[in-house]
């Protein structure tokens, strides 16, 4: 019964929160990659492994329409990088960004956040799929 009542008010919540949403916005998912517990620095043969798979799953993503845009940061602190995934849900965009290898190895984590932005500031593959970059 608990479950079923905090299910209820997360959803009360979130729709409070669509409901305040200007209607000239629309919903992408903001990730922040940071260094996971498994992060070490350096440069091993295993970690350009887990480098190349997670760029690939990066492609992946954004040729499968997910992803709208994404890229490291340039300095050395703990976030590493971020993600925008246009997905329906949060939990969608989470789901993909924890399928990372990079994710997956610990060396990084994501936290996903909603964001608002103004409609047709960028491409947005749910509403218009051709809209997405050409590589």
């Amino acid at each position: 019964m608990r479950t079923i009542l905090a299910t209820l008010a997360l959803l009360c919540g979130l729709s409070a929160l669509a409901a305040d949403m200007p209607s000239n916005m629309t919903t992408y998912y903001f990730g922040i990659l940071e260094k996971g517990d498994r992060w070490t620095p350096g440069d091993t043969p295993e970690l350009q492994k887990i480098q190349e798979g997670h760029l690939a799953h990066l492609t992946a993503m954004w040729k499968a329409g997910k992803l709208v845009l994404a890229g490291p940061l340039g300095d050395a602190g703990d976030w590493r990088g971020v993600l925008i995934y246009r997905t329906r849900t949060i939990e969608e965009a989470q789901t993909l960004a924890n399928d990372d290898p990079a994710v997956k190895a610990g060396r990084l984590k994501v936290t996903m956040h909603p964001w608002w932005v103004q409609k047709g500031i960028l491409p947005d593959p749910l509403e218009n799929p051709d809209s997405k970059p050409k590589p």
